[in-house]
């Protein structure tokens, strides 16, 4: 299926056409627990769970045991200023199931990252306890704010 319109005669008339489809699939991490035979993709909204089959089993040369799609309401809400109301596309969700002995598990690509940001929470937890330790140990000095009460 494609909305694009070839016209039937060019100059030259040159035979060589491409038909590309407006079809388009995203690997999407699920926001809930899956079995790990299941996996999540936003397709296009022209797209139909026959479509998704072909395409994963034609393209990919994945098995393919069942396809379920649903639509996925787009956020509406309201502006606070001027009262009109925005909402967001819908948006089409496939899961395809593929066969038990098959598993997928969403690739982690960003596990130095957190690494790095577990590193530098805990240094930053180090300073803050050092901190306190700091404060306790100086709150009885005369001369400091707090060594006597108001």
């Amino acid at each position: 299926m494609s909305t694009r319109w070839y016209p039937i005669y060019q100059r030259g008339n040159p035979q060589l056409r491409v038909f590309l489809p407006n079809f388009w699939m995203k690997l999407i991490r699920p926001t809930e627990e899956q079995p790990p035979n299941v996996v999540t993709f936003s397709v296009s909204m022209e797209m139909t769970k026959y479509d998704v089959r072909s395409y994963l089993e034609k393209i990919y040369k994945l098995p393919v045991v069942d396809v379920r799609t649903r639509i996925a309401l787009g956020e509406t809400k309201k502006d606070q200023t001027y009262g009109y109301i925005t909402k967001k596309d819908d948006v089409k969700l496939a899961y395809v199931t593929l066969p038990r002995e098959e598993s997928f598990v969403f690739p982690d690509f960003f596990s130095e990252k957190a690494e790095k940001q577990a590193k530098e929470e805990k240094s930053l937890d180090d300073s803050k306890e050092g901190f306190r330790r700091f404060l306790d140990r100086n709150k009885k000095r005369p001369g400091t704010p707090g060594w006597f009460s108001i």
